[in-house]
Order: C-alpha cells, then structure tokens, then sequence
C-alpha cells in the first residue's frame, strides 16, 4: 500500500455510527477525520426483532452524510461493518440493500467473534508494545465483547448478547434511575457474564483495557468531573452510580462530559461495566484510545497481502482442521480460477471475486470427512456456522452457496440463481470439480468457456479433448442438463 493512502472505517454501531478516516504512513495510520452519531437503531428494535421505520430512516439518514465525505473513494479503500441490532434484526436485509446503494459501498453483518478480533486489531495497534497480558472489554449497545491478547495477536475471544442500549430498554424503561432497578441490571448482567470466568480466568489477564462506547463515554463523565484522569476504578464506578440515583431520571440527570444521547443508555452500561468490574475482580480499568473502526482501517491493510489477510489463513487453518486433500484442493482451485479468468465481466474487482471462488474452491472438500455422499451439504453447513476470522457473514453464506452447489441439482439454489456473480463462479466450481474428477490435473486449457446474459452458457473443447477424456465429456454433457432444469442453457461444442 502506497504512504499517502487514505482508508475509511464506517461502523454501524447498535447506538452510534462511526466513520473514521486516515491516512496510511509506513504501516500505521494517522487520523484525518472522525465523525460519530447517536443514530440509536439498537433502541428501534421490536419483541419480534424488525427494526422500526424511524430507526431504518436514521441510520439511512446517517449514512447519506457519511457517503458525501466518502466520495472519491475507491471500494479497496473503504470497509463498512455491522454489529449486534444488525446481527438480530430480522428486516436487516431491508436495512443494508438501502443502506449500500446511499453509502456506495458494501456492508459487512459481521459475527460476534469477527467484532471482538477487529475491537482487539484497533485497541492493540493503538497501544504501546508490550509483553503484558491483556483483557479487553468492549460494552457496546447490544453485546459485550471480551479479548484476551498479548501484543497484536488475540489469543481468546467471545461476544455476549448484553449492552447498553439493551439493558437500559430492560431494565430502566422509564429513563428512572433506582437502587433496586441498577441492583437487578447487575445481577442479571452476571448471569449472563458468568460462563465467562472459565474464559477469561483472572491468572491470565494483567492488564484490564475498555474499548469505545460505554467505557469512553464514562471515561469523559469521570474526566469532566474531575474523577479519574488515566483510569476507571471501582471507587469512581460507584460515585457514578449514586449521581444518577439521586437524579432519579435522565431528564433530572446534570452531569459534565456526558451528552444528550449517551444520557438514554448511560444507566444499562454503567450496570453492565460494574457486572464486569465485580465478576473480574477488577480494580481499575484503562480507557483505550483503539476500537473496532480502528481494527477495521488495519484489516484493510493487511487484506492487501495474501500473507497477512487473516481470511487467507483462516482458509488455511479450515483445510487442515477438516483434512482437506491438499492437492486436490489446489487443483480444482486452478481450474476454477482459469475458467473464471475467461468469463469475468472486465472491471476492478475480478480479483477480488476470482479469491473467494478460489477459496470456495480450496475448501469444496471440506465436509467429505462427516460424510462422503453428502459432502457438499455438511462443507456448506460448516462454511456457514463456522467463526472465520476475517469473513462476514454474507462472505461466509457465499462460500457456502458455492460449496453446496458444487455438485448435484441446481434446484436448492434456484433463489440465487438471478445473480450473474455468482453463476459465474458456480459453472467455475462446477466444471472445475467435475473435470478433476479422476484427481489429477485435467487438460483445461483445451475448454473455452463463454457466458451470454440472456442465461446462456458456452463450452468449447479442442478438436479431440472429447474422445480422450470420454468421461468428462460426458460429465459435461450431465452438467449441461442440469442447468436446463433451473432455466440457464448450457450448451457445449466437441469439435
């Protein structure tokens, strides 16, 4: 990546979105603009988990302002993510096709997991380098993430399901701050944080760190009011605590450092950072200056090397984990990616869509151990259940698609079949397995391949490949009858 480089972070937070910018200099990055809103969708989300029309509209209205500053930016330099209210809302999809098209950029759903390792990525790049054992505890608006790390490398990582903007809907509806009402937001967050003390037991953790939104925003109460200066301590927590008691309600609640809109949900993470300081047995607490954006803005530099994009060695660690046969993989992911070469829409992102399908490719076989008759389904079901680092969850169901398709009849996934990306790298796979069939490497250099958007489909083969390899031959001629079944017209050509 070139110094100079500008990059861009959006995160679409379950209180806050964030869009962070910076330039790239000699492997780090310095900030160029920093722009956050109280959009709040976490609050907008219903008993039957959609999300409602005011909540869509602010969180598309945040957006078009964050899509005027991004302009002139290219899709490599931009990665936009979204956390826990995405994670659950049924109508998301509604939410993020609008959402794309007003930003001008893809959207990532990512897991919990994913969230934590990115959390971790920002706060330890931000740090000083050391040899300490870190704990790092992000209480966003819907869920809770904990790291366990040293240097850069994240070591243990979860996600609870609890945060600020969820425990202030549950257990201050009323914007009524009470002993009794913070009591039970306490014990109920320890019910929910208790399986994490085998997690992350005390003897392996020496520095305790808290990332971004509840930490920061108690962190500047605490500073404004002449509390701690460096750090959050259990003394402070508790003075916090009886100021929001004795206020009674937001409405009453004057406090320096804290704005209007963290004033809402100030009470549900203040009770959950207690839960945390007490199950841990945490004295003190540093605020860190590195979050998920962060994390997100180094992911994009590290995406541009094979070596250091953690999807690569996710993908690695996949394949040895289920004992995919290496060659095997290799070969058919030489295949796909030549046949893919011949038909790929000219345009800056080939590259980009030639790797998942080599990766789809690479991890095709990954289910043949559970069972091998159905090895398609149960690769599939892994790729889409699966905590990859580096993948989103839409990244995840698209490798999944493919691996499910890569054989067999093309009916359980006629829904998708209307997008020409994928069909593309479906054939690719398809062809690709079929034509390494015998599990050697297969003359493809003979096979021309064709795509016309009216759902055709060409193959072409040098005059004899078909009476040389009568088998694949007619495995192709299979492939093309199963592509009539779904509507696409696949028609081959043995000279």
């Amino acid at each position: 990546m070139q110094n100079g480089t500008l990059l861009a972070a959006v995160d679409l937070g379950s209180n806050s979105f964030r869009l962070e910018i910076g330039r790239y200099d000699h492997g780090h990055i310095e900030r160029v603009e920093y722009l956050k809103e109280g959009v709040r969708q976490g609050g907008g989300l219903g008993e039957d988990k959609n999300l409602n029309e005011a909540a869509l509209q602010r969180g598309w209205d945040c957006l078009a302002r964050f899509a005027e500053r991004l302009k002139g930016f290219h899709r490599t330099q931009v990665r936009a993510v979204a956390t826990q209210t995405l994670r659950e809302a049924r109508n998301r999809d509604v939410f993020i096709q609008k959402a794309q098209h007003i930003l001008g950029f893809p959207i990532e759903v990512i897991s919990g997991l994913e969230e934590a390792r990115l959390i971790y990525q920002g706060v330890s790049r931000l740090l000083p380098q050391s040899d300490e054992r870190r704990l790092v505890v992000d209480i966003g608006g819907r869920s809770t993430e904990m790291i366990l790390g040293r240097n850069f490398n994240a070591k243990v990582m979860d996600s609870f399901r609890l945060g600020s903007v969820a425990w202030s809907a549950k257990y201050f509806p009323d914007n009524v701050f009470s002993a009794q009402a913070f009591k039970t937001a306490e014990v109920a967050a320890k019910a929910v944080l208790d399986e994490a003390l085998d997690i992350f037991p005390r003897d392996q953790w020496d520095v305790a760190y808290g990332s971004s939104g509840t930490v920061g925003a108690i962190s500047d109460v605490l500073l404004a009011n002449g509390r701690d200066t460096d750090t959050i301590t259990r003394e402070s927590l508790g003075w916090l605590k009886d100021k929001l008691i004795k206020a009674q309600t937001v409405d009453n609640l004057r406090l320096e450092g804290i704005k209007d809109e963290r004033k809402q949900v100030i009470g549900g993470g203040l009770s959950v950072l207690q839960a945390v300081f007490d199950l841990f047995d945490i004295e003190h607490m540093i605020p860190a200056q590195g979050a998920l954006r962060n994390g997100a803005l180094y992911d994009l530099i590290d995406r541009e090397s094979d070596v250091s994009d953690v999807r690569e060695r996710t993908v690695q660690w996949l394949s040895q984990r289920f004992s995919v046969d290496a060659a095997q993989a290799k070969r058919v992911s030489m295949v796909a990616s030549a046949l893919f070469g011949q038909i790929a829409t000219p345009n800056q992102n080939n590259e980009r869509h030639s790797k998942k399908l080599e990766w789809a490719a690479r991890l095709h076989e990954l289910g043949v151990h559970i069972s091998h008759d159905d090895a398609h389904h149960h690769g599939a079901y892994v790729l889409e259940h699966v905590d990859a680092p580096g993948f989103s969850m839409v990244e995840l169901q698209r490798l999944s698609l493919l691996v499910l398709g890569q054989r067999g009849k093309l009916r359980k996934l006629e829904p998708w079949l209307g997008d020409e990306l994928l069909v593309k790298q479906l054939v690719c796979l398809r062809l690709a397995v079929l034509l390494c069939h015998a599990r050697r490497d297969p003359a493809h250099q003979a096979i021309g391949l064709q795509f016309n958007k009216n759902r055709q489909i060409k193959l072409v083969a040098d005059v004899g490949w078909a009476q040389n390899h009568p088998q694949s031959a007619w495995l192709i001629q299979e492939e093309a009858l199963a592509w009539q079944r779904v509507g696409w017209k696949m028609t081959y050509s043995f000279e």
